[in-house]
């Protein structure tokens, strides 16, 4: 683990969260810093059941979403309304899950909000329009 913080989970949609937690692993050779969590063939009821009961037995404080206002987000959201402490990150990039890794700061609130910018400013825009 990064420090000791416990880990952090990524809930998205179908297996993005297995893949970006696979390329985490392989860039930074650890494991064990995340749990993922798809919503694939669960309802509303059962993927917020299944996040809450993951926070409450991997102790999480972070829960890293794909999309701010899908599925996972929102139910996401729902859950910090009953766990003290919970924050939510949505529009989660690897670039994001990186920098959490990597952060020794043991406050996973603080870590997930530098997170959150180093995952923004690596969002660009490459190369010029050439015209129509």
């Amino acid at each position: 683990m990064s420090s000791n913080r416990p880990p952090a989970l990524v809930v998205t949609h179908a297996n993005l969260a297995d893949g970006l937690v696979s390329a985490v692993r392989q860039i930074t050779g650890r494991a064990g810093d995340f749990v993922t969590i798809s919503n694939a063939g669960m309802g509303a009821d059962e993927l917020e059941r299944v996040i809450r009961e993951t926070v409450e037995r991997t102790g999480a404080r972070v829960v890293f979403t794909d999309l701010p206002a899908g599925s996972c987000a929102i139910c996401s959201r729902r859950v910090t309304r009953a766990v003290e402490g919970l924050v939510v990150v949505t529009g989660t990039n690897l670039a994001t899950l990186l920098d959490f890794v990597f952060d020794e700061d043991p406050s996973p609130e603080s870590a997930a909000r530098r997170a959150v910018e180093r995952g923004r400013a690596s969002l660009t825009v490459v190369g010029a329009s050439r015209g129509s």
